[in-house]
């Protein structure tokens, strides 16, 4: 496959010849199996206190061992334990148990619980080249993204794209390379959070624009990354969540020429 290479004036410079790995074919489950399992590690495991609910006197006991006034059987109480020391206001009352209060829970959450989902190395590799494929097909950004007529896909840029440090150039360069509309479509799309998640420090829901894709972390990142809706991501940290958000293949994504040519190296 052959790609143009744009100026960041969005003049084509000239042509390279891109790896196989943007001709990689489609491969929906793979993708979505990688995505799941990069989100899976993400989670924090939650269990609770082993000693939680039963820090107390109450023991269950048979009757032969208890003394005559703190039997259960046949003086019209529960066979539960109780708290034992006298002194306690609350001596008698039934503990430990689920049914009763401040007791065990009967199916508590355990930290032990296994909750990363694995997949193969190989596997994992053959899900990144479907999705750079993808991202490759016009029908499938389509679907997600604001294209412009005339654009073709993929969108590679010279390499001096990574050296720009201002905001104002990096969206100068967007306009230039005929994918601003997209940026315009995702920052009115941005609204406000239902639920919980106000109070949690996540107010507002993004939607995903455009990732540029770099040779190495370059000032580029910090020039482009408080555009809404932008993400920027060196060639070596690229994964399938970054080119498949929300497991959906085709995301509009822009390289630098480098960046393009270092695919062929992760194939």
């Amino acid at each position: 496959m052959k790609a143009k290479v744009f100026s960041v004036d969005g003049k084509q410079i000239r042509e390279i010849e891109l790896p196989k790995a943007f001709d990689s074919p489609l491969n929906r489950e793979l993708i979505k199996r990688a995505v799941l399992s990069i989100q899976s590690k993400k989670r924090q495991p939650k269990g609770t206190n082993p000693r939680a609910g039963r820090d107390n006197t109450a023991v269950a006991r048979s009757n032969r061992t208890l003394p005559q006034s703190e039997r259960t059987i046949n003086v019209g109480r529960a066979r539960l334990p109780r708290l034992k020391n006298r002194r306690h206001l609350l001596y008698g009352r039934v503990a430990r148990v689920p049914q009763s209060v401040g007791g065990i829970r009967a199916h508590p959450p355990k930290a032990e619980k296994v909750i990363a989902e694995e997949i193969n190395r190989k596997e994992k590799r053959k899900a990144l080249l479907s999705a750079v494929g993808a991202s490759c097909s016009k029908e499938l950004v389509g679907k997600r993204h604001v294209l412009e007529e005339g654009m073709d896909l993929p969108l590679v840029v010279e390499n001096k794209f990574e050296e720009i440090d201002k905001t104002k150039d990096v969206v100068a360069a967007f306009k230039a390379i005929k994918v601003f509309s997209d940026l315009e479509n995702a920052k009115s799309k941005t609204r406000q959070r239902s639920g919980k998640g106000k109070q949690r420090g996540r107010k507002k829901k993004q939607k995903k624009s455009l990732l540029v894709v770099t040779k190495n972390n370059s000032k580029v990142y910090r020039a482009a990354r408080n555009i809404p809706g932008v993400e920027v991501s060196p060639v070596d940290s690229l994964n399938v969540e970054l080119l498949a958000p929300g497991c959906e293949p085709g995301r509009l994504v822009v390289w630098t020429e480098d960046a393009a040519k270092a695919v062929g190296e992760r194939a």
